[in-house]
């Protein structure tokens, strides 16, 4: 089995970080974090080199990461809430799955053949709504080919309570995990 993950914290041991270390200590097989704070993968351009052609026209990580989109089996989208969205460097890697919407809309094709199960964590400490974030983590992961995606697991009020006690979101986490494994 293996689990693409996608995280969208810049802080390193924080709330987001300290979710997706429980998920990948219980999950079987490979995990691959995409860290998008310390990854080189660049925004989309807008160029339109895949309305025409697969891929993209940026050389960077994000190729492998497109390789991997293809190989595994389960992905992950865990973020902070900024301003009731998710980060803006997960953003930034997410608007790279525009070759796969250029490639269904535009080209009439399947990019990803393979479907995959999806889930989102979010994680803050603000007004709490998670609803405008977790929709957008749902399209890039319909972007991916997951449609069998698990309820958004939220660990809200972290600046008083850290999401590794949050006792709900460990309960959701380990609901992420057997979702995962039971494919």
């Amino acid at each position: 089995m293996k689990t693409l993950i996608f995280n969208g914290s810049p802080r390193i041991n924080g709330d987001t970080e300290s979710l997706i270390d429980i998920i990948k200590g219980k999950l079987p097989g490979e995990c691959r974090v995409v860290n998008a704070y310390r990854c080189n993968i660049s925004p989309c351009m807008d160029c339109r080199y895949c309305w025409e052609n697969q891929g993209c026209s940026i050389q960077d990580e994000m190729q492998e990461i497109y390789d991997y989109i293809q190989a595994c089996d389960n992905i992950l989208i865990a973020s902070p809430i900024y301003f009731s969205e998710l980060t803006g460097k997960l953003l930034d890697v997410g608007s790279r799955l525009q070759t796969y919407f250029c490639s269904r809309f535009f080209r009439k094709e399947n990019p990803i053949p393979k479907p995959k199960k999806g889930a989102v964590i979010l994680v803050g400490g603000g007004d709490g709504h998670m609803d405008k974030a977790y929709g957008t983590a749902c399209t890039l992961l319909h972007h991916m080919n997951c449609f069998d995606i698990h309820e958004g697991i939220f660990s809200h009020n972290t600046n008083e309570r850290p999401a590794a006690r949050d006792e709900r979101a460990l309960i959701g986490v380990q609901s992420i995990v057997n979702f995962f494994k039971n494919g």
